[in-house]
C-alpha cells in the first residue's frame, strides 16, 4: 500500500494523501460482502471472522471480545501487542450488527441474502470505515509515520438495548484509551461531508412496557367492570401529555407507543391489556429522572380507571454528548482533508446510540457521515429496508479518522 503524504497546515502533522484506488475498491467489496451477509447482535460470527482475517493479513493482532463476537485491535506497538501502560490511545469505534428487517432493495446486486435481516442502519459502512482507517494507520506505523498508538473497536449488538457497548467496556476495550471517535451514517447529509455538533447529538432511548389488569365482563355493563380497553386508551393518550408537563419542555422527554393489545371479542370487556413503546429524551439529567416520572404518570391514569398497573422500564442508552475539544479535532481533521465547506452543523437526533456509554468513561465525539448521493434530494431514512449508502462515504470516513489520529498526536 503506497501512501503519499502532504503537510498539515493546522498542526504540522504529516497526513496521508488520497486513499489508494486499490484500497478503496477492496473496502467497497468488503462492505458489500457484509451487506449481503447481515448478522444480528451477538450473532456476528461471520462478520467478526472477516474483520479478524483482514487485520491479521495486515500484520496486526486483533483480539475477539469476551462476548464471542466483536474485536479490539491495537496499532502502534513495535511488538504488535497491546497497550502496556504508556501514552493513552485514541480509539476508533464501529458497530457491526444488523437489523431484523427484510432488505427491500430491488435493483441491488449486493442486497441481503439472509431473509429478514438487513444492514439498514449503515453499520456495514461504519465497520468498513474503521477497518480501512486501521489498514492505513498500520501502514503508517510500518513506515515509522504513526506518532501515537490507535485502538480499533469493532463492537457487537448496538441495536439491542441497552447496547453491546457495556459488554465491550467490560471486556477492557477502554483500558489505555484517552479519547474515542465514531461515525454514524446520515442519509440527509451528502457523501463527502460530515455533520458535527457540540454537546448532545443523539437522545436517550429506553423501552417501556405497561400491563393493566382488572375485572372484565359484558360490554352491556361496563360499570360493573374495570373497563380495560378504555383504561389502556387513556394511558396511551394521557401519559405522554402528563409526562411532558412534569419536566422542563426543553428536555424533550417523549413517550411514544408502538404496540397496544387487549381483548378478543367485540362484546367482552377483557381482563388484561398491554402497551409497549419507547421513552426518548434529549437531556441527560431529565433522562435520569424519567423512570420515576413515568411510573407516577402511569399509576395515576390507571388508578382513575380502577386498573392495576405493572410497569417494566428497561434502561437503554443515555444521549451521546460530544466533547467540545474532540468535536473540534474532527472538524479540523475534515477541514484539512476536504476543506471547511465539507463540515456542516447537525441537529440533535431523537435516535439512540450506545456510543454514549463510552462517553461515560472517556471524552469523545460522534460525527454524522454523509451517505446521500450529491444532488439527490430524495427523502431517505435509517431503519428502512431500502436503505443504502453512497460508497464514496467510505473513503471520506477513512480519511477523517486517519487525519484525526495524526492531528490528535500533535495536541497531546
Amino acid at each position: 500500500m503506497s501512501l503519499d503524504s502532504e503537510a498539515d497546515p493546522s498542526g504540522g502533522a504529516v497526513l496521508p494523501g488520497a486513499l489508494p484506488e486499490a484500497l478503496h475498491a477492496e473496502l467497497v467489496a468488503f462492505r458489500r460482502d457484509l451487506h449481503m451477509h447481515p448478522e444480528l447482535g451477538n450473532q456476528e460470527f461471520r462478520t467478526t471472522a472477516a474483520i479478524k482475517a483482514r487485520l491479521e493479513r495486515a500484520g496486526l493482532r486483533p483480539r475477539v471480545l469476551d462476548t464471542g463476537t466483536g474485536l479490539v485491535c491495537d496499532i502502534g506497538f513495535d511488538d504488535g501487542g497491546e497497550w502496556n501502560g504508556g501514552r493513552s490511545m485514541l480509539a476508533l469505534r464501529a458497530d457491526i450488527d444488523a437489523l431484523p428487517i427484510p432488505d427491500t432493495k430491488t435493483d441491488c446486486a449486493y442486497r441481503s441474502t439472509v431473509p429478514d435481516r438487513a444492514h439498514a442502519c449503515g453499520h456495514d459502512v461504519h465497520t468498513t470505515v474503521v477497518l480501512g482507517a486501521g489498514l492505513v494507520l498500520a501502514e503508517l506505523h510500518r513506515t515509522g509515520r504513526l506518532p501515537q498508538p490507535v485502538r480499533l473497536i469493532f463492537q457487537p449488538a448496538e441495536e439491542i438495548l441497552p447496547g453491546g457497548a457495556a459488554d465491550a467496556i467490560g471486556s477492557g476495550v477502554l483500558k489505555g484509551v484517552g479519547r474515542i471517535l465514531a461515525v454514524h451514517c446520515d442519509p440527509k447529509v451528502d457523501a463527502g461531508r460530515i455533520g458535527l455538533r457540540h454537546g448532545p447529538i443523539t437522545s436517550a432511548c429506553d423501552r417501556l412496557e405497561v400491563s393493566l389488569d382488572g375485572a372484565g365482563g359484558h360490554t352491556a355493563r361496563p360499570h360493573l367492570t374495570t373497563d380495560l380497553v378504555t383504561a389502556a386508551a387513556r394511558v396511551a393518550t394521557d401519559v405522554p401529555a402528563l409526562v411532558a408537563r412534569r419536566v422542563d419542555a426543553r428536555s424533550g422527554l417523549a413517550v411514544t407507543w408502538g404496540r397496544i393489545e387487549s381483548g378478543h371479542a367485540c362484546n367482552v370487556i377483557p381482563q388484561h391489556a398491554e402497551l409497549s413503546g419507547t421513552v426518548r429524551c434529549l437531556d441527560l439529567d431529565a433522562w435520569r429522572r424519567a423512570p420515576d416520572v413515568i411510573h407516577a404518570a402511569v399509576d395515576e391514569i390507571a388508578g382513575l380507571h380502577r386498573a392495576k398497573s405493572e410497569i417494566t422500564y428497561v434502561r437503554g442508552v443515555p444521549p451521546v454528548v460530544n466533547d467540545g475539544v474532540v468535536t473540534e479535532l474532527l472538524r479540523d481533521a475534515m477541514t484539512v482533508r476536504r476543506g471547511a465547506e465539507s463540515v456542516e452543523d447537525t441537529e440533535q437526533s431523537l435516535g439512540g446510540e450506545d456510543f454514549s456509554w463510552y462517553l461515560e468513561h472517556v471524552p469523545g465525539a460522534l460525527a454524522r457521515l454523509g451517505v446521500r448521493p450529491p444532488g439527490d434530494r430524495t427523502t431517505r431514512d435509517l431503519h428502512r429496508g431500502d436503505f443504502d449508502a453512497d460508497e464514496s462515504a467510505i473513503t471520506t470516513g477513512v480519511e477523517l479518522f486517519t487525519a484525526a489520529a495524526l492531528l490528535d498526536a500533535t495536541r497531546q
